[in-house]
């Protein structure tokens, strides 16, 4: 069995709003670009989401950098899933409310502003990892950067972007 075939076995229907109401989760309203950019953009069957913040009402809710004395792993891991949702908010704006329509998470590129000795990146993003499972079943894992930086946008301590296979 090729690996291909694999993972076509692996993502079966999922429905990934009961998903997030089961998990008492609900998206955010779509977060509106800081800059010059789009926020989601769409290449054949893929959508990609610019960068995305911990954003609630237009604020940044988790600041500084991830390892300093006020934010730690909870404090990250709890952004990247703010991000998360943020992120799939734009999803689910971009395609009418169908989430439905996300064959499978294809890739989450996670930035994590850190103190010159945190080096825990990876647990940081695996808020949002996580959560991807969690929503999207076997079409939720992914593969994944955690890259810590030394400042993101408006002092966030996480920054996500994500790739999504559609269906068309």
């Amino acid at each position: 069995m090729s690996s291909s075939q694999v993972l076509e076995e692996n993502t079966t229907a999922f429905d990934p709003a009961a998903a997030l109401n089961e998990l008492k989760h609900q998206l955010p309203a779509p977060p509106l670009p800081i800059g010059s950019y789009i926020a989601v953009t769409q290449v054949d069957n893929l959508l990609y989401t610019s960068g995305v913040l911990p954003m609630q009402d237009g604020q940044v809710v988790y600041v500084g950098p991830v390892g300093s004395w006020n934010v730690g792993v909870t404090q990250g891991q709890a952004a990247a899933r703010l991000c998360l949702l943020n992120a799939l908010s734009l999803i689910h704006h971009t395609l009418d409310g169908q989430l439905d329509r996300v064959k499978r998470i294809v890739k989450l590129t996670g930035f994590v502003s850190s103190t010159p000795t945190f080096y825990e990146q990876p647990a940081v993003m695996n808020g949002a990892s996580d959560c991807l499972v969690e929503f999207f079943g076997e079409a939720g894992k992914h593969v994944r950067s955690a890259v810590g930086v030394i400042s993101l946008p408006r002092n966030a301590s996480v920054e996500v972007e994500l790739v999504v296979e559609i269906t068309p």
